[in-house]
């Protein structure tokens, strides 16, 4: 049986910037269940990672504010706890990796004092304890000589390693919650599948529940149950992953899907392309954040945002029209 783990209301962040207030993510809400793994795509500046940092209170305040909002881990409002309270959570029940682990680790440190940290905060293991566990998980990551390699410092791995050795410590504590902040971005597509792999089967193994941020819908593909799809600081529509593959409902994500590359046997299709830049948010939208660039636009697109609303199947979609029909919803 699964639970709601994370239960999020109406999340909402804005940045002071030199050139005004940047809204960021302007009014989210979604749920993980107990054991499952949640994609979240869309292009840069969609509001993916803020979301997530917003959660565990890791924006810089200033410029960053959390305006609005509640995140229920467990049935603990997450935005409203205070600085000890959080720290607690993070790395021990909420575990983040980062899209680029040589900006992540301590340059400085050796990775087995950056490992056996944690341990020694949130479970109380003495060094020798420590030690062994930061042996075992970094065994646990596919680390050849992981006694010896404890010594070395971040700049002695590989970029692939590296990102092991931030997996292994984000499991340090058997988080209940694993966010992936685009783990593979940086990596080659040999090195992306093989972490990729690695945290499937983790996740089989450790039964935790998974958050992945990414704009490559081919990864989405094989790791998620569910996905939500962002635009604008919004999700503009949500759906098991089987279902938002084969009926997408909202013109964004029907621009997504198609741009992937597919082989036809017959003859080539052309890949899709969605005209247009992304929306810069010195304003919280008032009407469809997408409405400028989208082949269905209708007037009522561009004087209101229209909220998500279900259309069966566990998906659900904010859209002022109907794609299968072409016409507009009542």
């Amino acid at each position: 049986m699964t639970y709601d783990l994370l239960d999020v209301h109406n999340l909402e962040t804005r940045f002071k910037t030199p050139e005004g207030v940047v809204h960021a993510v302007n009014g989210v809400s979604f749920k993980l269940n107990e054991g499952e793994t949640l994609g979240v795509v869309g292009e840069s500046g969609c509001g993916k990672s803020v979301t997530m940092l917003s959660l565990l209170k890791l924006i810089p305040q200033p410029p960053g504010e959390i305006v609005a909002g509640k995140g229920f881990f467990k049935g603990d409002d997450l935005l409203a706890m205070d600085h000890n309270e959080i720290r607690k959570v993070r790395g021990g029940q909420i575990a983040m990796i980062f899209q680029d682990p040589m900006t992540s680790l301590n340059p400085v440190m050796t990775i087995g004092k950056q490992m056996e940290e944690p341990l020694k905060l949130h479970l109380g293991f003495n060094s020798t304890q420590a030690r062994d566990r930061s042996i075992e998980l970094l065994e646990q990551v596919g680390i050849p000589r992981a006694a010896d390699r404890l010594k070395d410092y971040p700049h002695q791995y590989s970029g692939g390693m590296r990102q092991r050795v931030m997996i292994a410590m984000a499991l340090a504590c058997a988080p209940q919650i694993l966010i992936a902040d685009e783990p593979t971005t940086a990596l080659d597509v040999t090195i992306q599948a093989q972490i990729v792999d690695l945290v499937i089967r983790l996740r089989e193994e450790l039964g935790m529940a998974i958050v992945w941020i990414t704009h490559d819908l081919g990864v989405v593909a094989s790791i998620a149950q569910r996905v939500a799809v962002m635009y604008g600081g919004y999700i503009i529509e949500e759906a098991p992953v089987k279902e938002l593959f084969n009926n997408p409902r909202h013109p964004y994500t029907i621009g997504l899907i198609g741009s992937l590359p597919q082989i036809e046997l017959e003859g080539r299709k052309r890949l899709y392309s969605i005209e247009g830049m992304p929306p810069m948010l010195y304003q919280k939208p008032r009407s469809c954040p997408f409405s400028p660039r989208c082949q269905w636009v209708r007037e009522r697109c561009r004087q209101e945002n229209p909220v998500l609303e279900s259309v069966g199947n566990n998906h659900t979609v904010a859209c002022w029209v109907d794609v299968t029909t072409g016409s507009e919803k009542a």
